[in-house]
């Protein structure tokens, strides 16, 4: 199958698509997202389709979504989706090793992959006369992935490499880590129970038929979502998805995914060692549930109130104020989910304060927002930063190609792209102290002590 060649497109027809597009009507003030304008529709083969047209710029992103993630490993095999994040580069059988990234660019356009806890997704935004390399690309490496020992064995070492690098040799990173895995059952909850890249024992021990068989289970087109944004024909869109992706054989379903954690089972504390840190820290940590759940908007706006800019609450009582920590971060999640999440702080001491204050001052800013809530300013601050995060996304294809993704896999519905806001804009003072009341209490924490290595004069 050759490269294809730029689709020629013609100014007078453009005009007439653009023209039929339907003119959203201005929103009410009881609206907070125009809706976004999407079709979806799913080939015999079990491939779901997204289609979004946009003509406000000559560019269009094709955007992969298998479901697969580091939720699907199994103990002793971890690290595989995100080996496979790099695997899906070393060529098909009709593109070179490599030739992926230089066809893209060569093209005018950009291109990346990622690995997330329960999804990788694989994308390219590219000038709007060349949507058919993009999906031909995409396709054709779905069909025919090259998955041999030189390749493996190659992103092996790659993927080991960029452990050492981002966790491994990185101060506060691997106890962080293995902080936000420790909080639940590796028994009952492995999907969450192990880090997204993998250990080095697990890398070590996998096989080129380990491999062969992830592939084969979590790589077919019924496990995958394509999503199509930007200035593009739909019947020309709808015609080379069909031409390129119509005949990719469906491959078997995937075992489902179990996590049987409860909440609230106890205080756990433990301390860690970090010889690359030069001052010690504190991470506390809460079982919070998942992204579809109803108390999440208000735990993540409370996320923003506590640790977002320099004046929310942390930065300004723990770091100016009591200058008891250099910084603090504050997380609602790793991500979106599709089962129970991480509300977390870190705070990484100041020279001369021990962990153990940090941890305090902390916890009294956790415990005044249970006793005293928050206030209307703040909240409404936390809603307006959301707000703008949310439309600025909206703005590009990439952003929109995401934001349909993430609506589908984890809200149940590629509508919410647009409505999953309203969530938030209706969360109120009783909320956030409800929620931080149910969760962010001692008994459903995980507290780990960050301590330098002891250095010799």
């Amino acid at each position: 199958m050759p490269i294809p060649m730029p689709v020629r497109r013609l100014a007078p027809l453009a005009l007439v698509a653009t023209a039929l597009v339907p003119v959203t009507p201005r929103p009410s003030p009881a609206q907070t997202l125009a809706p976004l304008a999407h079709e979806s529709f799913t080939l015999p083969n079990g491939l779901r389709v997204i289609l979004a047209e946009d003509h406000s710029a000559q560019v269009v992103t094709v955007n992969v979504w298998y479901n697969v993630g580091s939720r699907n490993e199994r103990p002793g095999r971890t690290g595989f989706a995100h080996l496979f994040e790099h695997m899906m580069f070393q060529g098909s059988d009709h593109v070179a090793k490599g030739d992926h990234m230089g066809l893209v660019q060569r093209a005018g356009g950009t291109m990346n992959g990622s690995t997330a806890d329960d999804r990788t997704n694989y994308y390219q935004s590219l000038p709007s006369n060349r949507l058919n390399l993009g999906l031909w690309l995409e396709a054709d490496r779905m069909r025919s992935l090259k998955i041999t020992k030189e390749n493996f064995e190659n992103q092996r070492e790659t993927v080991k490499e960029e452990r050492r690098l981002r966790i491994d040799n990185q101060p506060y990173s691997g106890a962080f880590f293995s902080a936000l895995t420790s909080v639940f059952d590796p028994n009952t909850c492995f999907a969450y129970a192990h880090e997204t890249i993998g250990s080095m024992d697990d890398l070590n021990a996998a096989t080129l038929d380990d491999v062969i068989d992830f592939h084969k289970t979590y790589y077919g087109p019924n496990n995958a979502t394509l999503v199509v944004t930007g200035d593009f024909a739909p019947a020309e869109a709808k015609t080379l998805i069909q031409q390129y992706f119509g005949d990719i054989p469906r491959g078997p379903t995937p075992p489902d995914v179990q996590c049987g954690q409860p909440f609230n089972p106890g205080l756990q504390r433990r301390s860690v060692t970090d010889a690359k840190a030069n001052l010690p820290a504190v991470v506390v940590l809460w079982r919070i549930p998942e992204y579809k759940s109803p108390d999440w908007p208000a735990l993540e706006l409370l996320s923003t109130m506590l640790g977002s800019g320099e004046s929310s609450r942390l930065n300004r009582t723990v770091v100016r104020e009591a200058k008891a920590a250099v910084a603090v971060q504050v997380l609602a999640g790793i991500g979106p989910r599709r089962g129970p999440n991480v509300f977390g702080t870190l705070g990484i001491a100041n020279q001369g304060v021990s962990p153990d204050s940090v941890e305090a001052l902390l916890g009294q800013q956790v415990a005044a927002v249970v006793r005293d809530g928050v206030t209307a300013a703040e909240l409404t601050k936390a809603k307006n930063a959301y707000k703008a995060g949310k439309i600025a996304e909206l703005q590009t294809s990439m952003g929109r190609a995401e934001a349909l993704h993430t609506a589908t896999m984890f809200l149940g519905d590629s509508k919410a792209v647009t409505t999953d806001i309203d969530r938030y804009m209706a969360v109120t003072i009783e909320d956030i102290k409800r929620v931080a009341s149910t969760y962010l209490r001692p008994d459903n924490s995980t507290i780990v002590l960050i301590k330098p290595e002891a250095r010799t004069p």
